[in-house]
């Protein structure tokens, strides 16, 4: 049985090969049968995933659409209102308002989401949609196909006619440890129970409900802080990642599967009430202690600000681009250098609906600025943590959100500590190797210096400075083949940046350099102190949104 590591690198959104390697050249252009009730975003990225790696393949996509009479609809809406209570009626006002929103909302279509649409226009690719995956008809549509391999993404339950017609057998992703969590919904249950792990299997179709045998299996350590979306969002890139590796196996052989142990589960679909019991469990360590009038007077402030925004107030003020200034991306903690995992998806959904974001080439040559009807940011990373890689550039990838990353080179690929880690009294953090910034340099990211050992550039001793500053550069250009780096100076304020030591990066060839004390770039961006503002787990929503702004 396959384990696959949770993180390998993304491919437009979807992670990449595996240390497993190429597929066998017997399977170069195999036949695939899809099984789905629903082909949600982290389906269509995982069948994306799958067509990188085998760009021949033919693929018959088959969909569950039943028909839903008037009747059948009353009464499942009376058994939902039954089980939920009062709950359910404002669950599907919010709902129907959710589907309006993606239907007429203005966020712009991610690459993946193009990429989907070229792929499924392809002449190799059918997408068929049925009332009855058990159907006369579709059972003879899939025999023609003649797949090799059966996947069974996000599926009702298949019945063995279906399910036994590709020759090698059809592969089931459940985003649960087997045997322990059969059924659904993913990552619930595990939570629920206080799980330290929370587990990802990929197992052969049989009779029953989540039960045969294992091809591929892994976990992944819950933390802290996790939450329920945010586990949801790593079970993704899991899932994608641990199909691939098991496709792979599967059709070159290479892949014994182990029946599950003895024992396990099943469990049903949480309650509402059930629902909002797990939301209060994990929100009680984030409880603050502030005054409820100030959080209110703040949120209140922000939400205004942001209603006169989209009236076209802003538009009144001199046009801004705010470049926003991350380190970690994590549920492990909750302080002033991170976000969270959810939190995280939902700021970048938010600026792939509200605002323009411009990569960081785009905002050094934004000498003069006209003004736009839309908020203008930039992402940035700080530092080079592991998590910039496993948690952050996914969800980068799922929002088409460009981004740069500032690396100390020295740190990059070892044990080491930040000297800011080390004074809090912070353990080892896990740092990213150069194999994930040259995956994160080789998917479109930005990356740039952030000196070689995190110096503080206005204390240490001229010739130190420069240095780091002409080692840095080097090591960067070596890696990754770049001859326009831009500096990025560690710690970031006003105290940490002198002139003369700008000279010397300016002396050292860089292409800019960044600060990190606040404020937004109005009218014009000074290349040689490019504005940052910091954005940590305290910003709600419409803080978030204000600063994006450019006036917090």
């Amino acid at each position: 049985m396959t384990q696959v590591a949770p993180h390998a690198g993304p491919h437009e959104g979807a992670p990449a090969p595996t240390s497993a390697g190429s597929p066998s050249t017997d399977a170069l252009a195999p036949r695939f049968a899809v099984f789905s009730g629903q082909l949600t975003a982290s389906v269509r990225r995982g069948i994306l995933r799958l067509h990188h790696d085998w760009p021949d393949a033919a693929w018959l996509i088959v969909v569950a659409r039943p028909a839903r009479k008037a009747a059948t609809i009353l009464r499942s809406q009376a058994r939902q209102l039954r089980r939920n209570g009062w709950r359910w009626i404002p669950h599907q006002g919010a709902d129907v308002g959710r589907r309006l929103l993606a239907r007429f909302g203005t966020a712009r279509p991610a690459p993946w989401e193009r990429e989907w649409e070229r792929f499924a226009a392809r002449s190799a690719v059918t997408v068929l949609e049925v009332e009855d995956l058990s159907a006369a008809p579709t059972l003879e549509r899939v025999t023609r196909h003649a797949p090799d391999l059966g996947l069974s993404l996000a599926a009702p339950i298949l019945k063995r006619a279906l399910f036994g017609i590709p020759r090698l057998g059809t592969l089931n992703l459940h985003k649960g440890k087997l045997p322990d969590y059969r059924g659904m919904p993913p990552a619930f249950w595990e939570l629920w129970n206080d799980e330290p792990e929370i587990g990802c299997s990929v197992h052969m179709v049989d009779d029953r409900l989540d039960t045969g045998a294992l091809v591929a299996q892994h976990t992944i350590v819950r933390g802290s802080h996790a939450t329920l979306r945010g586990l949801q969002l790593q079970l993704d890139e899991l899932g994608i990642a641990l199909t691939a590796r098991a496709v792979q196996d599967i059709l070159a052989g290479r892949s014994t599967p182990l029946p599950q142990p003895s024992g396990g589960r099943t469990y049903r679909k949480p309650t509402l009430a059930q629902f909002a019991a797990l939301r209060r469990k994990l929100a009680a360590p984030l409880q603050t202690r502030e005054p409820t009038w100030r959080t209110w007077a703040r949120e209140g402030v922000a939400a205004t600000a942001w209603r006169f925004s989209r009236l076209g107030v802003m538009r009144a003020l001199k046009p801004r681009i705010t470049v926003l200034l991350y380190h970690r991306v994590t549920d492990d903690v909750r302080d002033n250098l991170s976000v969270g995992i959810e939190q995280f998806d939902r700021q970048m959904a938010l600026l792939r609906e509200h605002c323009d974001v411009l990569p960081l080439p785009a905002i050094l040559a934004a000498r003069a600025m006209r003004p736009s009807r839309r908020p203008q940011v930039g992402v940035t990373f700080d530092d080079g943590y592991l998590d910039n890689h496993q948690h952050a550039a996914p969800i980068l990838r799922r929002h088409g959100i460009p981004a740069a990353f500032f690396v100390s080179t020295g740190l990059i690929g070892t044990d080491g500590r930040f000297p800011h880690d080390r004074r809090r009294g912070n353990p080892q953090i896990p740092l990213m190797s150069w194999e994930h910034v040259r995956e994160l340099h080789g998917d479109g990211f930005t990356i740039g210096s952030h000196s070689v050992s995190h110096i503080d550039c206005a204390r240490e001793p001229e010739a130190i400075v420069v240095a780091e500053l002409r080692d840095s550069r080097d090591r960067l250009r070596e890696e990754l083949g770049e001859e326009d780096i831009v500096f990025a100076y560690p710690y970031g304020g006003r105290e940490h940046m002198t002139a003369e030591r700008l000279e010397r990066v300016k002396e050292a060839g860089y292409a800019g350099c960044l600060s990190a004390y606040g404020g937004s770039n109005v009218s014009r961006v000074d290349p040689w102190n490019v504005l940052r503002c910091g954005i940590h787990w305290a910003f709600s929503d419409r803080a978030f949104l204000m600063a994006c702004l450019g006036l917090r």
